[in-house]
């Protein structure tokens, strides 16, 4: 069986899906994916995808705020009172993104340490995005403590040298679909060297489909994609990708 580590039913055009959320799911379970983590990327939204999940029981959540949806500053009460909700298992996504927007930098940083004074005050782990501020986010997580509650630093796309010392503070490495890309050789590369306890999967449906699904809205269920490329990356059977990263997830969540 297969986990979706990391994917927003909320945004998906329901529209390609019959108008229904449940098509979306039953066509994630025909495929052995049995267990989705809805991300939240902004507070606003979060009851909604609360509404639009309710009904799944295999569909679990994270609360947090994007870095770059920061029109207003976190509110550290409301973000930890949605967060205390028995579906949500992670904080999140929250981190820095200095390619898109680097003229929000305070604002990021702000935010990005009231998400991990949540997560350690809720004793969740955190789903982190970082791109292009590889130095920053690994201050963040080490001067902030973030080790106690380690989480995910998902759709992977930087150095080894980071993925390394993320994985010392406690954190896993997930892998989406641009693993799968033409031009992601030197992603590939990070892929082999990530240990057998420390690598997820993930599809961040709707965006970055998976070959061969390019140009199509993205899904749960083709996260098995994912798997199959990382197993002709490491050497490793499907069976094999696909246990490792569930015994992962579990472990650390606690499920």
């Amino acid at each position: 069986m297969f986990i979706d580590s990391h994917c927003h039913l909320d945004r998906l055009d329901l529209s390609l899906y019959n108008d229904d959320l449940a098509n979306v799911v039953q066509a994630a379970t025909d495929a052995k994916v049995d267990t989705l983590l809805c991300i939240s990327v902004t507070l606003k939204d979060f009851p909604n995808m609360v509404e639009k999940t309710k009904n799944f029981n295999n569909v679990l959540l994270s609360c947090g705020m994007h870095p770059l949806n920061q029109e207003d500053e976190v509110d550290i009460a409301q973000l930890k009172e949605l967060s205390d909700n028995p579906s949500v298992i992670a904080i999140g996504e929250t981190g820095l993104d200095y390619h898109y927007a680097p003229e929000t930098k305070a604002i990021q940083l702000d935010s990005f340490k009231k998400h991990i004074i949540v997560a350690k005050e809720l004793n969740k782990p955190l789903i982190i995005h970082t791109r292009d501020a590889q130095e920053d986010t690994l201050t963040m997580l080490r001067d902030e403590g973030a080790d106690e509650v380690g989480g995910i630093l998902h759709c992977f796309t930087e150095s080894w040298e980071m993925a390394k010392q993320a994985i010392d503070l406690g954190f896993y490495i997930s892998f989406s679909g641009i693993v799968t890309f033409k031009n992601a050789t030197a992603l590939r590369e990070v892929a082999k060297l990530v240990p057998d306890d420390r690598f997820l999967i993930e599809t961040d449906a709707p965006y970055l489909a998976p070959v061969p699904h390019r140009g199509k809205e993205n899904q749960p269920a083709y996260v098995v994609e994912v798997a199959k490329h990382l197993a002709s990356i490491r050497g490793q059977s499907v069976e094999t990708i696909a246990k490792l990263s569930t015994d992962n997830f579990n472990r650390l969540f606690n499920l």
